[in-house]
């Protein structure tokens, strides 16, 4: 009796999935659709490019990373001041007098101006980690010329064994040079390589 009440039960349950096989198969489809991906609003980078490997003279010290600049315009207000003739009369003893003079004016204009943010990423390597303690570190040395010719630098250190992860940002670089040396924990001071480019806006 126990057997057959599992076989009645079984053939409901079946009868049961078979009815509930097209409902479930139109909820499946009634689904709600998963939210669209929000559309992103970054914009492309005005460059992105990698640089290096880049070395000291003795080839002890390594660098190498990449470059990321991007653009940013904006309308900048500002009073243009412009002249302009207009002729002028007035009365004198009874006789009307007409001269052109020239009187000034001022009007708000706009004009385009780019900014031009960037940021520099480098791995720096210490080849030589031991020796002598002026020598032990890798150094790199950046230096920024900027579109009004000024010049500043940055400079990082490696005097461990594993490399070492550094960034820095800014804006309007017009030029950026890389110089990879050897040096103590204090300063740079030798085997210097030459001057190598990292990033140039022409």
């Amino acid at each position: 009796m126990r057997f057959a009440t599992r076989i009645l039960v079984g053939a409901g349950a079946a009868a049961l999935l078979a009815m509930g096989a097209p409902v479930a198969a139109n909820a499946q489809t009634a689904a709600p659709a998963a939210p669209a991906t929000t559309a992103t609003t970054a914009t492309s980078p005005y460059f992105h490019d990698t640089w290096g490997p880049y070395f000291s003279s003795n080839h002890k010290a390594e660098a190498k990373g990449e470059v990321t600049v991007h653009k940013n315009s904006f309308k900048h207000w500002y009073w243009k001041k412009y002249s302009k003739t207009v002729k002028k009369c007035w009365w004198k003893n009874g006789h009307k007098k007409c001269a052109w003079v020239k009187t000034w004016h001022k009007k708000k204009v706009w004009k385009w101006v780019h900014e031009y943010p960037y940021t520099v990423d480098s791995k720096l390597i210490n080849h030589k980690w031991w020796g002598k303690w002026n020598h032990h570190c890798a150094w790199e040395t950046f230096k920024v010329v900027n579109f009004d010719d000024s010049v500043h630098y940055k400079s990082f250190k490696n005097c461990n064994k594993h490399a070492k992860f550094y960034s820095f940002s800014g804006k309007d670089a017009k030029a950026i040079y890389v110089q990879v040396s050897r040096g103590n924990p204090s300063e740079p001071n030798s085997y210097f390589g030459g001057w190598q480019s990292v990033y140039s806006q022409v």
